[in-house]
C-alpha cells in the first residue's frame, strides 16, 4: 500500500495532468480511415466489469484488432492484456494514461468503459485526437456533458456510438418494428423497469491508496476528493461526484427503449419520487426510484428498484408499451397482449449469425467506420435518452417537478435545478469542444 499522496504533490501531479488534458484539445494525426475490408485497431479504455465485454466482444468480430489496453489499476490491466493474449496473435500495448493511446496515430478507435464521470471528457479527447468512439451508457455525468459530446462528434466528424447494446438486438428490432406497424394501435404510454439485489456498501473510511491504483488519474477531471476504502471500483455508481446512479446505470437501457418505441425525443415535464429505504450505508442516489417523463401526447414512467429483486412481468428489466388495441411487452423475450390480456403473438430471444448479442452492437460501430453505415445509437440520439435520467436525477435532487424546453434544451423557471445541468471540474479539465 502506497502513503496518502501529499497536497505538494497531489498539487504538483494535478498540474500536469491538467497541462496534459489542455493540450489534447488539438485534433492528431490518424493513419488513413479504414476501408470496407481493413482491420480496425481499437484502444479498450477501463477494464473492470463491463470493459471485460469490450475485449469479448472485439476477439469474436472479423477485421477488428485490440491495439491497445488502458486502466489505472494495473491488476485490470494485466487481466485485459492476458484475455486478449488468449485469441489475437499480436500482443497489445498496456498502458495507464488514455493520453498515450490518443498519441498513437495506429489506433483508429476507442472503447470506453470508464466511470460515468470519464465518459463525456475522455470521448471528446478521442474525438479531438482523431479518434471514433464507442462509449458505455450513459456516456456522460450531466445535462452539459451530453451537449458537448455530440458536439465533439460533430466538430471532428468522428463516429461516436454509445453503448445502449439492444437497439442492435434482432428480436428487439423485430418488437419495435411491429409497435411501429401498428399491432397494437396507436402508443400512448410506457411503463419501464429495472431491479437487483443490492447490498449495502457500508460507510467507507479514510485509507492509503492501494499500490496497483494510480488514484489520480481514476479522478482524473471530477474535483479531488480523499481516497476512502468503499468506493471503488463498482461503487461509485451511488456517488452524485463520480456517478449517476440507477437511472444512469441501468434505467438508461429500458428508458431508451421505451423512447425508442414511442417515437419520442425529450419530455416537457419530469418528476421523480423515491429516496434511499434500505440501510445502504454511503449510498448517495435512492435506491427506490420512481420517474416520469410527460411528452405532451404520450408518456413514460420508469420505476428503478436497486434492493428489491421482483419485478414486473415476472421480468426484472422490461418495458410496456401501452397501445389503443393491447400492450407489447419486451423483457427477456417480446409478447403482445390483447385488451384481455391474452397472448397473441411471442417473438423469441436470440442470437444472430453465430455471434453474441453485445458482439452486433460493436459490429455495427465498426461498420460505422469502414463503411459508413448509420450506427443504431449514434450519440445524439443516444444522450437523448440519458438527457432523460439526467433531467430524472434533477428532478429527485431539486424535490420537485422540473418543466424543461425541448427546443432550447434548457429547465424552465428554475434556476436551482438548472445549477445541476452542469458540474465543476478539476482545474485544467474542463472538457474543451
Amino acid at each position: 500500500m502506497k502513503n496518502p499522496i501529499t497536497r505538494r504533490a497531489f498539487l504538483k501531479r494535478t498540474s500536469a495532468l491538467a497541462a496534459g488534458a489542455a493540450a489534447w484539445t488539438a485534433a492528431r494525426p490518424l493513419r488513413a480511415a479504414p476501408g470496407p475490408n481493413d482491420r480496425v485497431r481499437v484502444a479498450i479504455l477501463g477494464c473492470n466489469g463491463r470493459g471485460m465485454n469490450h475485449i469479448a466482444a472485439y476477439l469474436s468480430l472479423p477485421n477488428a484488432e485490440i491495439a491497445a489496453i488502458c486502466d489505472v489499476d494495473s491488476r485490470a490491466l494485466q487481466r485485459g492484456l492476458d484475455a486478449v493474449a488468449k485469441s489475437q496473435a499480436n500482443k497489445p500495448k498496456g498502458v495507464q494514461d488514455l493520453r498515450r493511446v490518443l498519441d498513437d496515430p495506429g489506433v483508429d478507435a476507442v472503447s470506453i468503459a470508464m466511470p460515468d464521470h470519464w465518459h463525456a471528457p475522455a470521448a471528446i479527447l478521442a474525438c479531438a485526437a482523431g479518434k471514433h468512439v464507442y462509449v458505455e451508457k450513459p456516456g456522460s455525468h450531466n445535462g452539459e456533458e451530453s451537449d458537448w459530446i455530440v458536439a465533439a462528434a460533430r466538430k471532428y466528424k468522428r463516429q461516436v456510438q454509445m453503448g445502449n447494446q439492444r437497439r442492435s438486438w434482432p428480436w428487439v428490432q423485430e418488437a419495435i418494428k411491429a409497435l411501429r406497424d401498428g399491432e397494437i394501435g396507436r402508443l400512448y404510454f410506457a411503463r419501464a423497469w429495472y431491479t437487483n439485489h443490492r447490498a449495502s456498501i457500508g460507510h467507507g473510511k479514510p485509507a492509503p491508496v492501494p499500490a496497483w491504483l494510480d488514484y489520480s488519474l481514476w479522478q482524473g477531471p471530477a474535483p479531488e476528493r480523499p481516497f476512502q476504502d468503499n468506493v471503488i471500483h463498482y461503487n461509485w455508481h451511488w456517488f452524485w461526484h463520480w456517478g449517476t446512479g440507477e437511472l444512469g446505470n441501468n434505467g438508461v437501457h429500458a428508458i431508451d427503449l421505451a423512447r425508442w418505441g414511442l417515437g419520442v425525443d425529450l419530455p416537457r415535464r419530469i418528476t421523480c419520487g423515491g429516496n434511499r429505504y434500505h440501510d445502504l450505508g454511503d449510498w448517495e442516489t435512492p435506491d427506490l426510484y420512481v420517474a416520469t417523463f410527460d411528452f405532451g401526447d404520450k408518456g413514460i414512467v420508469w420505476e428503478g428498484q436497486s434492493c428489491d429483486p421482483r419485478g414486473f412481468e415476472g421480468e426484472g428489466f422490461g418495458v410496456n408499451f401501452y397501445g389503443e388495441n393491447g400492450t407489447l411487452t419486451i423483457g427477456s423475450s417480446a409478447r403482445i397482449y390483447d385488451l384481455k390480456s391474452k397472448l397473441v403473438h411471442e417473438i423469441p430471444s436470440k442470437m444472430e449469425g453465430g455471434y453474441s448479442l453485445d458482439a452486433l452492437h460493436f459490429g455495427n460501430f465498426l461498420d460505422g467506420i469502414r463503411e459508413g453505415k448509420v450506427l443504431r445509437s449514434e450519440i445524439e440520439d443516444g444522450q437523448k435518452s440519458t438527457l432523460l435520467c439526467h433531467l430524472g436525477n434533477i428532478a429527485w435532487r431539486a424535490g420537485r417537478t422540473i418543466n424543461f424546453d425541448p427546443a432550447s434544451r434548457k429547465i424552465v423557471g428554475d434556476d436551482d435545478a438548472a445549477a445541476l445541468w452542469r458540474r465543476e471540474y478539476r482545474e485544467g479539465w474542463a472538457p474543451q469542444v
